[in-house]
C-alpha cells in the first residue's frame, strides 16, 4: 500500500512528465492557465508542484491547460 508521499510523488511526476512532452515551462503553464480562468503565478506552480501535494481539481486544470 502506497503512503501519501509516495502518491504525492507520483503526482508531481504525472504532472511533471506532461509538461515536459509538451517542452513547456512553469511560465507558459501558468499563461495557459491564465487563459482557462486559474490564476497562478509560475512561483506558485513551481512550489505546488515541486511538493506534490495538489488537488484533483489542479490536476485536471493543468492537464486542460497543457493540452494535447
Amino acid at each position: 500500500m502506497k503512503t501519501a508521499a509516495e502518491w504525492q510523488n507520483q503526482a508531481k511526476r504525472l504532472l511533471k512528465a506532461e509538461l515536459a512532452k509538451k517542452d513547456m515551462t512553469y511560465a507558459q503553464l501558468a499563461t495557459r492557465l491564465t487563459a482557462i480562468g486559474v490564476k497562478e503565478n509560475e512561483p506558485n506552480l513551481r512550489n505546488k508542484i515541486s511538493r506534490g501535494k495538489f488537488s484533483v481539481v489542479f490536476l485536471l486544470q493543468c492537464m486542460e491547460a497543457i493540452g494535447d
